[in-house]
C-alpha cells in the first residue's frame, strides 16, 4: 500500500485527491475545518480525503429527531448539517471525511453513495467478511449488523461529511441510540469479525477503495 511522506500526509497515485491521516481531531474542529474546506475551495482545488478518529460524541443529522437518543450520557450530543438520524463516534472509529467537487467527478448523490459504500464492503472482503449495503438503510452491513454508517452535506455542488467504519472501539454508547433513526439495530465491528490488523493498515486500504470507487468509469 501506500507509504507516508510527510507527517499527516498519505501519499496516492491519483493526483486529483488529497490524503490526510489526521489522528484524533475533536468532532467540532473538524466540522469546521470542512466547512471552512469547502466555503475556500476554488474550481481547481483538489478535493480531499480526511482520516481520523473522533473522542466519544453522539451527532445529529439535520433532520435528526430526539427520540432516538434513549438515555442520557456524559457523552455530548452535536447537531450537525449532515443527512440521516444519530449515530455514535469514539476512539478505534475510522472516520473518512471526502470533501469532493461531485460535479467535477461526474457523481450523482445516489452514484456517490452507492461508491462509498462498496469501498467499504471491498476493505471487507479483502479480510474474507461479507458485506452489503441497503437501499432502505444507507450504510455497510454484515448480516443485519451495521459495521458503517454514512451521512454527507451537499452544497453548491461540494460534499463533506463521509463514512464511518468501526474496526476495534467500546460499541457500548451504540446501545443508547437507535443508530441512524433504527431501533433495535445491531452493531459490529472488524475486530469481532477476526480483524487484527490495526489502524495504519486499514485506513490505507480504505483510501486506495474510495479513490478507486469515486474515479472508476460506470458500467
Amino acid at each position: 500500500m501506500d507509504q507516508v511522506t510527510e507527517p499527516g500526509m498519505l501519499c496516492t497515485q491519483h493526483r486529483r485527491f488529497v490524503i490526510r491521516s489526521m489522528g484524533m481531531v475533536d468532532y467540532d474542529s473538524a466540522w469546521q475545518a470542512m466547512k471552512d474546506f469547502t466555503t475556500r475551495r476554488m474550481p481547481l482545488t483538489d478535493d480531499e480525503i480526511w482520516l481520523l478518529q473522533h473522542p466519544p460524541v453522539y451527532t445529529q443529522g439535520i433532520a435528526g429527531r430526539s427520540e432516538h437518543l434513549l438515555v442520557e450520557s456524559e457523552i455530548p450530543v452535536i447537531r450537525t448539517d449532515r443527512g440521516g438520524q444519530i449515530t455514535y463516534h469514539g476512539p478505534g472509529q475510522l472516520i473518512a471525511y471526502l470533501l469532493l467537487d461531485i460535479r467535477r467527478l461526474k457523481l450523482g448523490i445516489r452514484e456517490l453513495v452507492r461508491r462509498m459504500e462498496n469501498a467499504v464492503i471491498q476493505v471487507l472482503a479483502d479480510y474474507d467478511i461479507e458485506a452489503q449495503g441497503r437501499n432502505d438503510a444507507p450504510g455497510v452491513y454484515v448480516g443485519t449488523a451495521k459495521i458503517a454508517s454514512l451521512g454527507l452535506k451537499i452544497k453548491k455542488n461540494f460534499c463533506y461529511h463521509g463514512i464511518a467504519l468501526n474496526i476495534d472501539m467500546d460499541l457500548q454508547p451504540f446501545a443508547a441510540i437507535n443508530p441512524c433513526g433504527y431501533a433495535g439495530m445491531p452493531v459490529t465491528q472488524m475486530k469481532d469479525q477476526g480483524v487484527t490488523d490495526g489502524w495504519d493498515i486499514i485506513q490505507r486500504k480504505l483510501a486506495q477503495c474510495l479513490q478507486n470507487e469515486l474515479i472508476k468509469e460506470r458500467i
